[in-house]
């Protein structure tokens, strides 16, 4: 049975011991990235633990091309004589965790397969916006009406939101995202097959409670599997990809309104989309969670956990920055057949003209951010992040202000740029959070969302149809949500400023949930 490098660490098993049977064992510490190389190793029966020697081979291993645990296999002699050195083989693995196996998709596969699992979230929203009109007059009810299949869906994904990462801590990533696909399309057909509101709006909330686990437990797979420049690469290849739903969701509903069929087809639409996923999840997606390092379901520590997790002020600060700043994009997402229809004056079909470049900046954003990672400091990432967002709000502002009527394309450029600017933010943020907690990335991945979910809620909700009415009113409202989002950022480069400062003088070390 296999060891983890942590039991090798508490045996003694140091650098030292290596040299006495590999010459070459003091570069340990420098071996290139590696999936199976095979490290000889001795240690003396008998002998003490060693802390020094300990500490040397985990920090020398540990920080092997970002790789977060290796695995000892098994001694060549389980009994080792009294007097003899016994000889080990250490192999180490890419993969974090015990017990997953030395196969894993390519990076470009797992963004491909990551992205499209969070799209049908977003899908579920964007495809039926150009049907509104005939919903409302297929279900015999006024179009505010119709805007509640936004708001239900919504506030179901939000709150299951905050029960996607814990389940998937505790029965596995893969099973959970499968599970999650299956009660989609059961959902989705069953949109197909209403003839009246009210069962819309409950088959329209087993989607919002099923759509959101491609997203939430995607996040913990990638942090699962890489860390540091590698996640935030991998992330924002999930992103730039991710990025392209909500630009083509409402062109595709177009297309299909303006073919002749009827708003159902949208629905069978996106239940095809999740059989494909649900194909290529069973094919594709290896368990980068497996049983040894599951958190057990135990109601009453998991209550404690979110209150000990959403309590947690830095946790509150980076999850409120996150959410801010996406708010002032969706504000115009949510808005969409409004802002379309009554105050640009096009059709259903022509949607495209504000989700391409809202989308397109999002995707050039992440594909920058991809670019920047391990070339420049996270830190100044996100103040260029948020430069982009505020150069974007004031623009808007003062277009909306100095106009009667606005028109294309002045109404959508500071869009674009918003949503550059959001892509090179989100990130860093998304990856703060999970580092927070390494050992409960679901349940933090959760909350982030959850936080995220319940402000779009209330965007969708409550601020859009009262925003809505007049363009100005919408461009106020980016910017304050901008503002608010920059504030909580600044608090948190500020009191993380002072913690070190407090730490440094306390001659203690940072803790790393400290470090972005």
């Amino acid at each position: 049975m296999n060891r983890s490098l942590q039991s090798c660490v508490e045996d003694g098993i140091g650098p030292e011991r290596l040299r006495a049977v590999a010459p070459s064992a003091a570069a340990v510490p420098l071996l290139p990235p590696c999936y199976l190389p095979i490290i000889a190793c001795a240690q003396a029966a008998g002998a003490p633990h060693h802390a020094a020697a300990a500490g040397a081979l985990r920090s020398g291993l540990l920080n092997l091309a970002g790789v977060n645990t290796y695995h000892l296999r098994p001694c060549v002699h389980p009994v080792p004589p009294p007097t003899r050195p016994l000889t080990c083989t250490l192999r180490c693995t890419r993969f974090p965790d015990p017990g997953m196996t030395p196969t894993t998709p390519s990076t470009r596969r797992m963004a491909l397969l990551l992205a499209g699992l969070a799209m049908f979230g977003p899908f579920s929203i964007d495809t039926i916006f150009p049907a509104f009109s005939q919903l409302s007059r297929s279900l015999a009810v006024d179009e505010v009406a119709i805007q509640q299949t936004i708001s239900v869906y919504l506030l179901a994904y939000g709150l299951m939101s905050i029960a996607h990462g814990p389940l998937s801590d505790a029965w596995g990533r893969k099973r959970v995202i499968l599970g999650g696909l299956v009660l989609f399309i059961a959902g989705t057909i069953g949109c197909a097959l209403s003839r009246d509101l009210p069962t819309l709006l409950a088959f329209r909330a087993l989607q919002g409670l099923s759509a959101g686990v491609g997203m939430i437990v995607g996040r913990a797979v990638i942090r699962d599997l890489f860390q540091g420049h590698d996640a935030q690469r991998l992330m924002s290849q999930v992103s730039m990809i991710f990025g392209i739903a909500p630009a083509i969701a409402p062109i595709i509903g177009g297309w299909i309104l303006l073919s002749g069929a009827g708003w159902p087809l949208i629905f069978w639409f996106l239940a095809v989309f999740g059989l494909v996923l649900l194909i290529a999840t069973v094919t594709w997606l290896p368990e980068t969670h497996p049983v040894e390092a599951r958190t057990p379901l135990q109601l009453r520590r998991l209550l404690h956990d979110y209150v000990r997790i959403g309590f947690n002020p830095r946790f509150q600060r980076l999850a409120a920055a996150g959410a801010f700043n996406f708010a002032g994009i969706f504000l115009y997402i949510a808005s969409a057949p409004v802002l379309v229809m009554r105050h640009l004056h096009l059709g259903e079909g022509d949607f495209a003209w504000l989700f391409i470049p809202t989308i397109g900046g999002m995707t050039l954003g992440s594909f920058l951010s991809g670019r920047m990672a391990g070339r420049m400091d996270p830190v100044r990432q996100v103040r260029i992040g948020f430069i982009y967002c505020g150069v974007a709000a004031l623009v808007n502002l003062g277009y909306t202000l100095a106009v009667a009527q606005i028109s294309l394309p002045w109404a959508v450029l500071p869009i674009f740029l918003a949503g550059l600017g959001m892509a090179l933010i989100f990130p860093i943020l998304a990856l703060a959070v999970l580092d927070m907690y390494p050992q409960q990335r679901g349940l933090a991945s959760s909350l982030q969302a959850f936080t995220q979910l319940m402000t779009n809620t209330v965007v969708a909700g409550v601020l859009s149809p009262l925003l809505s009415e007049h363009p100005r009113h919408l461009a106020f409202g980016m910017t304050g949500f901008f503002l608010l989002g920059w504030l909580f950022w600044r608090w948190e480069r500020r009191s993380g400023r002072r913690l070190r400062r407090r730490q440094a003088a306390e001659a203690l070390p940072l803790e790393p949930a400290d470090h972005l």
